[in-house]
Order: C-alpha cells, then structure tokens, then sequence
C-alpha cells in the first residue's frame, strides 16, 4: 500500500506496524493481523464526492473477508444485491471464505427480510454459513440498525455502510477498519449477545466482560498515536453501560474549544412521542454559546415535514451553520433508496471524533442497536476535517434557509 503524505490513506500505513502496550492483557487471542486504522468511503457514481487517498468500501470488505483463517461474523441492518453490482464480487468473496472452511455467521434485522427475501435465502444457500434475524420490537422497540462485521474476532469494521449494493455505488459512506484487541473484544461481545437474543438463548451480558473494560485503547505511538473507545447503543443492551454512545456524544461536543463539525443523514429533535430531543441539541448551542463554530450536515432527506423545522431552528443562531446536500440522479436512471449522503461521523476541533451508525435520532440511542468509535488523535481528526469539508463546499451542499417550504424529495420505490 503507498503512503501519501496527510491523507487517510497515509493514517493507515502509519499505524500498521506499531501498537502501544495494552493497559491489561487481552481476553482475545494474539492477534494475526497487525495495529490498523483506516477510513474507508463509498461515493456516488458520477459526482466529484470520491476521495482518491481514501480506498472504497468493496475492495476493504474483499480484502478483510479474504484474510479470514477461522471466522466471520457479520451484523446487518438489512442485505440487498443486484447482478452486476459491485456487492455481488463480496458475496462471491464470503461464498469462497466459508467454501475454504472458514465458519460465518450473519445477523440480519427482521424488519427488511421480507422486503429482500431472495437474498435472505441466498445467504441461507451458502455452506458453512448460519444465519439468525433478531428482533429487537418486543424488548427494546427497536431495530438493529448497526453495520459490522469481524474478522476472526480479531479485526473490525464498522460504518454507515449497509451491506447493499446501492451503499457501494450510489450513496456517499463512511466506515472505518480496526484491528486492536480490545477495540474487537468488546464488538465480538455484542455480536455474541445479539446473536444470542435471535437464537432465543439467554445471555447475561455481565457475563460477557465480567471485569470491565479499558478504554481507550491505543494504536500507534507518539504523535501518531490514536486513542479508541468503542461506543454502543442501546444502553440496555450491552455487557458495559458506561459505553452508551448518546453520552459519550455529548461529553464530546462540550469538550470543544474552536469546532465541531457533524455530518449524519437525518438530525432530528423530535421523538416519534412527539417528546423533545435535546441530549445533542442541548450541547451544541451550548458549544456555539461559548464562540464555537458548529456546522451540521444533513441530507435532502431531511426536507421532511417534522424533520427540517429542528435544522431550520439551528441556521439562524450566531455561530451555527446548517447544509443539505443533494445528490444528482444517476444517468442511468432512478434508483430507490438511493443518491443521498448517509455518512455519519464528527470531528471536534480537529483531534476528537466520533465515526458511528446512527443518525442523530432519539431511537438510535435509545431503542436500536447501534455501533461507533470515540477517536481521539491529531492525525484522524485532520483527515476527518478534509472529509468533511471535501463535502461541506462541494457543489452538492447548500445552505439551510430557516425561512422556506421545503419539498422532501422523491427517494422510495416509484
């Protein structure tokens, strides 16, 4: 892999070889892969949103699902093919892992599995692989919106990336690979609890990491060096309360000295109790009260009645500013679900982030299990900020008008 000087892309070669001691032993066997972060995108075809120091998603997941020696788990909100795709080569990718004896699972939500039955039983058809879906609407009223999956429990990825082919052609992603023992520990404990639940075993969670964790973990050394703390959703639905992300999320925000910069699809203060939000909201007026410069961006998605009025409440306050991005149709003609900027992560001053899977919604923290990564690090916090402002001042992005009637676009099945 070449290493370009202040890119993404060099973040991963810096910290392939190096990884600082680990404050306790790891639970997880010695790893096989070394210390690794790296960001990794998706971008629509035939806008100017793909950055070139940035690799895609498609040949990361190939890459991962080829290192494989023993296993393979995967965590998906929901699965969706089509011939031709780019997601079609992953899927032929995992047929040959479990075909060379590497065991799979995959985890899928119930609520789109009668929306994509073929595939449901295509990935059924696959020898050596074992599939659950988990419903979460009795326990927590939620969904399994996560997006991960783990390579011999060792190595992690995570993103806003559905495993769908759209996600790798037409819509702008964010997702991030991660290999740190801790850091897979306490993701292959939430696999191992939610594959569970759809397996109708009762788990104790505090079984699953009965002395606690460390966090944050290192990689890297010197100024270099990243700290990473895994984050989960939902608080009741996890072997270590002290990692919900909703508060972490907010404990980052009032860290901030000169910016926070946010990009998500959907930012809403609305619960659908019609009952206020402000756990996020609260901390960025705040952040903006005390001279930071906020700026949020949301997808045209957002142009929905119940929706836009939060973002149009932010716009006109002194030292917050609200885009929408809107991406072009494909030439090739309209595709559902499609051709929107789905990216969720923030970037605190240039040093602090967070890269995760939910929108900022009451119900992704609070009912719906979700995944994400606390980052802290000088070196992930510059690249994050090109990131988003590669986005921020692109043609795509316009700026929130607190006084218009918005249309929310066409984006469901025609």
């Amino acid at each position: 892999m070449r290493c370009l000087e202040a890119t993404p892309c060099a973040l991963a070669c810096a910290l392939w070889a190096f990884q600082a001691p680990a404050p306790q032993a790891p639970a997880a066997p010695a790893t096989l892969h070394p210390p690794v972060f790296e960001l990794v995108e998706s971008a629509p075809v035939e806008t100017t949103l793909d950055n070139p120091e940035i690799r895609n998603a498609d040949v990361v997941w190939i890459e991962m699902i080829q290192s494989a020696a023993r296993t393979l788990d995967f965590a998906e909100f929901y699965a969706s093919s089509a011939p031709g795709s780019k997601l079609e080569k992953v899927v032929a990718a995992l047929e040959t892992a479990a075909a060379r004896g590497v065991s799979v699972r995959f985890l899928l939500d119930l609520k789109f599995t009668a929306t994509y039955p073929e595939m449901v039983e295509r990935l059924r058809s696959i020898g050596g692989l074992e599939l659950r879906v988990l419903d979460l609407s009795k326990s927590t009223r939620g969904i399994l919106h996560a997006k991960y999956f783990i390579v011999d429990r060792e190595e992690v990825y995570i993103g806003s990336h559905n495993f769908d082919w759209r996600s790798l052609e037409h819509i702008q992603e964010l997702g991030v690979r991660v290999a740190q023992a801790d850091v897979a520990k306490a993701v292959n404990d939430v696999f191992t609890l939610d594959w569970s639940l759809a397996g109708g075993e009762h788990v104790d969670p505090r079984t699953l990491a009965p002395n606690g964790y460390v966090f944050p973990a290192h990689i890297g050394t010197g100024p270099e060096m990243l700290k990473v703390t895994p984050v989960f959703s939902p608080k009741t639905l996890q072997p270590e309360p002290t990692l919900w992300e909703l508060p972490k999320l907010a404990e980052l925000i009032d860290t901030a000295r000169t910016s926070v910069r946010v990009q998500v699809m959907t930012y809403k203060t609305l619960g659908r109790d019609k009952l206020y939000f402000d756990t996020l909201e609260a901390p960025l007026r705040r952040a903006a009260a005390r001279g930071v410069k906020v700026e949020l961006l949301c997808a045209d998605w957002s142009k929905r009645a119940g929706t836009i009025e939060g973002l149009q409440s932010l716009e006109p306050l002194a030292n917050i500013e609200v885009r929408m991005t809107t991406i072009p149709q494909w030439s090739g003609g309209y595709v559902s679900f499609a051709r929107v900027s789905h990216a969720k992560y923030m970037v605190v001053d240039g040093e602090r982030a967070w890269i995760g899977t939910s929108n900022w919604e009451r119900d992704y923290f609070a009912n719906s299990r979700n995944l994400g990564l606390i980052v802290e690090g000088k070196l992930i916090g510059s690249q994050l900020d090109l990131y988003f402002e590669s986005t921020w001042n692109s043609e795509y992005a316009k700026r929130v008008d607190p006084s218009a009637v918005y249309e929310a676009p066409q984006f469901g099945d025609k």
